[in-house]
């Protein structure tokens, strides 16, 4: 179960999302949690901010 403090963070996903089902991410700290939409109170998945900035940059120019 996630407790409350990781539930109230400010989730964020994609514009691009078709449906809101996609994953969500929040920061916490220097960690980025990463969550799928479809199951809030699911398993999280966190990465560094390094990690996680790395991840969208070769995303943003079609390296992945």
């Amino acid at each position: 179960m996630v407790d409350e403090r990781v539930r109230s963070r400010g989730w964020r996903r994609s514009s691009a999302s078709i449906n809101g089902n996609c994953v969500e991410f929040a920061r916490d700290g220097r960690e980025v949690l990463v969550r799928d939409s479809k199951a809030p109170d699911g398993a999280l998945l966190r990465f560094s901010g390094e990690s996680w900035n790395r991840f969208v940059r070769a995303v943003a120019v079609g390296g992945l």
